[in-house]
Order: structure tokens, then C-alpha cells, then sequence
């Protein structure tokens, strides 16, 4: 295990934990922290550096919040496996390192991965573990329900009804710690015998669990309404990955037909079923709120899965489930031996949080906050050199930018890293390798209004201004974006 030897500045303008976290961060980038290695507890790093716990446990939540490291139920926490990490061993070519060095000194980070931590209500969060620890602490030291206490699952019943739609009683949500977890209760409920068709491009992460796990997996091409049916046919799968409401990273809603298309494949054959990724459905700026797919399903085929990483905070590590009747038969004679991954304490907590509207009024203060992020970029972004149409720009936290095909998608994330910005490549969620056009991910969770205007100035830079502004190529613009 990395022990962490830091000299704790008490003044400055940095608090601790952001020393804590950029000092953990450098050390990654670096690789003195290799992949996969173990990190110390948030008790154990409090007591090494003699700090507060919620001190270290900020800068941890930071880190994962931006994907530096990842947290595994039972086991800690430990140093993600990213290829934008990966450093060179001495011999590497000029090239090479001057585009290591451009990544180590980007100070505008426009990270797909991470969420908003300084507007989280702290002050409501340690009134309510005040309470909870007060009122009954030894009850819930017991072991509880496999499923999750049943108070929680009611309320995020009541919530996913009301606000997607899912149709949905109490014994049919499944609480754990993470989506990684719910993975592989899946796996254990359906068995491995399975073909899973994901979209390409696509949330690689899930990809990789599920071919960890001894899935056959496959990816299958999408559209401007997502997943192709006709291919998804042909495909041998029988059971589908999508995010409907919000595909990532592409951003792509699925319409009402793709939808009915997607359920109609499913209920033709015994046996099909759809896992529904609803991952980010909070967050939405133009129109009414997406119903959900399972919202649709009346042939019991919709799996739901959804989580409160991106709504509250990555370190709550609190996911769910939603099976459908003939799944749940299969849980209560397997899946119910695996004992619940989330601790009854934050169970309770997030428990009040949402029955007290806690959760409403911080989704509704999140949702202004992004939203004036999300209009101060789209205002600016249209106004680079190079951008042929802009994606994604209707809902969740990050945006997809189509570039033009004078340099590859390489090129333009090095002159952007070279002016300290850091975009991310399309590319990185296409496992299939797939040639695609050049596309760059701008996320805007973590970046302050005044960085973000700052960013885009620096991109400007990197990659040309328009002539006239907003008014140049403006027809091209939006044809570009009607045929993407």
C-alpha cells in the first residue's frame, strides 16, 4: 500500500485538501503512483498526514470525481488504469515527451468524468450523520437487507416514478455500491451464458466489466437515434447496453420509435433483455425531462440501472437496480446471498436527504449552475476555428465537438494541451476501433464560468478564430449540424 509523505502547508490560498489532492494527482500523472495500486484509507491517510477525516475524504472524492482513481466496495481504494495516464520509459521520442509534458501543465481540465464537489451542501450532510448516529446507531450496525433498507428503496421508488417515469414498486430496487457491484450481481442472476451488444462509441468501462466478468461482448453502430436495430439484430446479442436518454459520450436521445424498435426486439425472443443506463438524466436544458425506456416496457424486458454519483457526489457510491418481475424471481434464489455493499448508515442518511427534499433542492441549484456552464460554452464554442457542429448540447454535463478534417483528432488535443487546455478524444470510447470523423468531449461539471471563458480563449489560440464570429460559416454550421 502507497504511504503518503506531505508537508501540509497551514497558509495560503489552497485549502488542505486540495494539497492533499493535487500532491496524490502529481503523483499519478507522474507515475510514482502506478495503475492499480492500493491507496490509504481515508482514516489511515487523516491519521499519516494529521488531518480531519472529511479533509482526506474530500480530496479523494475530487480525485474520483476526475477519474484518477476508483474506489472498489470492500477493498479500498486504488489508482485508476487510464491510457492518458500511461508515461514513457526513458528513450521515449521528443514528440512523445513534449505531449507528456502539455498533458502534466494543462491547468483547464475539460473532464467528462467529473461533478461539481464546492457546491455539495456539506452543512446538511453532517446534520443529518449528526442525526442518524444520534437517533438508533446500534440498530443499524446490524446487517441488513440484502436489497437495501426498505425506507431507501421506497424512496427512490417514489422518486423515479415521479421524475422518470420507471414504473416501479419497492421489492424491485436493488441498492449497491456502484454500478460495478450491480454488474456483477447481474452476471450472478443471469448467468454468463449471454451476448451483450453495447453502442459504439460507448461507456468503455462498462464494456471492460462486463468482459471481465466472461460476457461475450460486441458493439454495434449507432445513428442520430442511436442504436442501430437492424444490426443489433444481426448480432447474435441477446441482450442490449443502451442509454436512451442521454447516450455517452455521443449525447445522442433516443426517439420514441428507436425506443418501440428496441423493446420490439427485445419481446421477440425468450430470454432478451435491455439494460437501461440512466446514468445522468438529472441534468437536462432544453424541454421536458426524457421518460424513461423501462417506462415503455410492458413485456417486463427492461433492466434499469441508475446511480447518484452524478447528482450528488462519485464518493456516495450508491447505485440501484430496478428488476423486472421474472429477474426478481431469479434474485430471491440467488442473488439475495450476497449481502448489501452500502453501509445502513449512508443508506439512512441519503434516506432523509431525499424524503426532506434535501436531494430536490440541490438537483434544481445543480441544474441552474450547469446550465449557465453549459450556455457560456455552447456561446463560445461556436465561435472556433475548426468546429464543424456541436453535439450532446442538450442535456447531461459535457458536450462533443466535430472537427474539421485538416488535422486528426490527435492533432487538435495536442494544440489545445500545448495552450494548457485538456479535450478529450472521441476515439478513446470506440473499442471496436471504428474509423470515426475527428470529435473532441469538452466536460463542464468541474469548470468554474470564468475558467471556462478563459479555456475557450486558449483554445482560440490553439486552433484559429473565426473571422467574423459567430456569423462566419453559419449556414455551413447548421447544416453540419442537422446531418451529424
Amino acid at each position: 500500500m502507497y504511504e503518503i509523505m506531505l508537508d501540509l502547508e497551514g497558509k495560503g490560498n489552497k485549502n488542505l485538501y486540495e494539497q492533499i489532492y493535487e500532491f496524490i494527482k502529481k503523483e499519478i500523472q507522474s507515475g510514482n503512483l502506478k495503475c492499480r495500486e492500493r491507496l490509504p484509507s481515508t482514516r489511515k491517510l487523516a491519521g499519516q498526514l494529521s488531518v480531519s477525516r472529511s479533509t482526506a475524504q474530500l480530496a479523494y472524492e475530487q480525485l474520483l470525481s476526475e477519474g484518477y482513481i476508483e474506489s472498489v466496495p470492500c477493498r479500498g481504494y486504488f489508482v485508476c488504469e487510464m491510457e492518458e495516464l500511461y508515461h514513457l520509459k526513458p528513450g521515449g521520442t521528443v514528440q512523445e515527451k513534449e505531449d507528456r509534458s502539455a498533458k502534466k501543465s494543462c491547468p483547464y481540465d475539460f473532464t467528462p468524468n467529473g461533478v461539481d464537489l464546492a457546491h455539495f451542501p456539506y452543512a446538511t450532510w453532517r446534520k443529518l450523520s449528526r442525526e442518524v448516529l444520534r437517533d438508533d446507531p446500534q440498530e443499524l450496525f446490524h446487517l441488513g437487507d440484502p436489497k437495501g433498507e426498505y425506507a431507501l428503496r421506497s424512496a427512490i421508488s417514489t422518486y423515479l416514478h415521479q421524475a422518470r417515469g420507471v414504473n416501479v414498486q419497492p421489492s424491485q430496487v436493488i441498492i449497491g455500491a456502484g454500478n460495478d457491484y450491480l454488474q456483477m450481481l447481474l452476471a450472478r442472476m443471469l448467468g454468463t451464458g449471454h451476448r451483450i451488444a453495447m453502442e459504439s462509441p460507448t461507456y468503455r468501462h462498462a464494456y471492460e466489466i462486463f468482459l471481465r466478468l466472461g460476457y461475450d461482448c460486441c458493439t454495434v453502430s449507432m445513428d442520430h437515434q442511436g442504436m442501430d436495430i437492424q444490426e443489433l439484430g444481426a448480432s447474435g446479442a441477446d441482450i442490449a447496453y443502451v442509454m436512451p436518454s442521454h447516450q455517452y459520450p455521443t449525447g445522442v436521445v433516443m426517439p420514441i420509435k428507436r425506443r418501440q424498435e428496441l423493446l420490439q426486439w427485445a419481446s421477440k425472443e425468450e430470454g432478451r433483455y435491455i439494460i437501461e443506463d440512466d446514468y445522468d438524466s438529472e441534468f437536462r436544458y432544453v424541454g421536458k425531462p426524457i421518460p424513461s425506456l423501462q417506462s415503455s416496457d410492458t413485456n417486463q424486458k427492461v433492466i434499469y440501472i441508475g446511480t447518484f454519483s452524478k447528482a450528488i457526489a462519485p464518493s456516495i457510491r450508491i447505485s440501484y437496480l430496478v428488476l423486472p418481475w421474472p429477474l426478481l424471481v431469479r434474485y430471491e434464489q440467488v442473488g439475495k446471498n450476497f449481502s448489501c455493499t452500502v453501509s445502513r448508515t449512508d443508506q439512512k442518511m441519503l434516506q432523509l436527504f431525499m424524503e426532506r427534499g434535501c436531494f430536490e433542492r440541490h438537483l434544481n441549484k445543480m441544474r441552474a449552475l450547469y446550465r449557465s456552464r453549459h450556455d457560456l460554452l455552447l456561446t463560445e464554442v461556436r465561435r472556433l476555428e475548426g468546429v464543424r457542429a456541436v453535439k450532446g448540447e442538450r442535456s447531461g454535463v459535457h458536450i462533443l465537438l466535430y472537427m474539421d478534417r485538416k488535422w486528426p483528432e490527435a492533432e487538435w488535443i495536442r494544440r489545445a494541451a500545448e495552450q494548457g487546455v485538456q479535450v478529450y478524444p472521441l476515439s478513446e470510447y470506440c473499442v471496436d476501433q471504428r474509423e470515426m470523423e475527428p470529435a473532441v468531449i469538452l466536460g463542464y461539471a468541474t469548470m468554474e464560468t470564468e475558467d471556462i471563458s478563459l479555456a475557450v480563449e486558449k483554445l482560440r489560440q490553439a486552433w484559429g478564430q473565426t473571422e467574423n464570429g459567430n456569423n462566419c460559416r453559419k449556414s455551413e454550421f447548421d447544416k453540419n449540424q442537422r446531418d451529424l
